[in-house]
């Protein structure tokens, strides 16, 4: 798969912020020392931490080159490296106070040992805090979903994208196995965006991706284009012509128990 492009990610910075500043601020522990940002992304969520927490050590982790460069041009007081954490997760620390992560573990397979590894980094008692997309019955994720297994598509996508993300029974009842305590929540941001066309912005940054990097520029944007048909009738206008873009998030913490 091809990198991830910075660039295109920040181009709705401040909506994709707002999850990781409300995770942040639902993590209640005295003075933490180390902290850990699994997919550190361009460093805003790093910086979100250190904002909150300013006298710990925090690092920020993500398998791309391109998003590492641009965490370190924008926040060169943070630490930041390429680490792929599907693989490479045993090679950090084990004695962090907060292992932090914010819209990346649905990229991730095998959820039921990832997460015991990811707590497993942690000091006892140390907490886990978690945000991850749950928009899977909102219309721009079932378009994409429709049109890329129609007949006129299918064949281009050998290897469809795989969605990670267990229910959120299952997650409560592997959370109620590895850790002493925790808590779950989702929230729907009803974000304003401005046309149709920055839907399918927001989109080429994350969801689009591994359809677009299989394809010819020419397909490219034949495929966004019968995407966007779509788009525009499910998405309907506002009054003043800006659209509502409904966006379900869930969240966890949990507390690693005391070994």
């Amino acid at each position: 798969m091809a990198d991830w492009n910075s660039m295109q990610y920040l181009m709705f910075k401040d909506e994709r912020t707002q999850p990781a500043i409300d995770l942040v601020n639902r993590i209640h522990i005295n003075e933490p020392k180390k902290i850990l940002d699994i997919g550190c992304g361009p460093g805003n969520s790093t910086q979100v931490l250190a904002q909150r927490f300013p006298n710990a050590y925090i690092l920020g982790v993500d398998k791309s080159p391109n998003m590492i460069e641009t965490a370190k041009k924008h926040y060169p007081n943070l630490e930041f490296k390429i680490c792929d954490v599907d693989k490479d997760l045993s090679i950090l620390d084990k004695d962090f106070d907060i292992v932090f992560s914010n819209a990346c573990i649905q990229w991730i397979p095998n959820h039921n040992q990832f997460l015991k590894d990811m707590i497993r980094l942690l000091k006892p008692d140390g907490i886990l805090a978690v945000q991850t997309p749950m928009n899977y019955q909102e219309p721009i994720h079932k378009i994409i979903g429709e049109v890329s297994s129609s007949e006129k598509w299918k064949s281009e996508f050998i290897n469809p994208r795989k969605f990670y993300n267990l229910t959120q029974s299952e997650y409560f009842d592997l959370l109620s196995e590895i850790s002493s305590e925790f808590s779950m929540w989702q929230t729907t941001y009803c974000h304003k965006l401005r046309s149709h066309k920055d839907i399918m912005e927001w989109y080429r940054g994350t969801g689009l991706r591994p359809y677009l990097n299989v394809l010819s520029d020419e397909k490219k944007r034949a495929f966004e284009q019968d995407i966007f048909d779509r788009v525009i009738k499910e998405y309907p206008k506002q009054k003043n012509g800006n659209i509502i873009f409904r966006f379900p998030r869930f969240f966890f913490i949990a507390t690693a128990k005391t070994k």
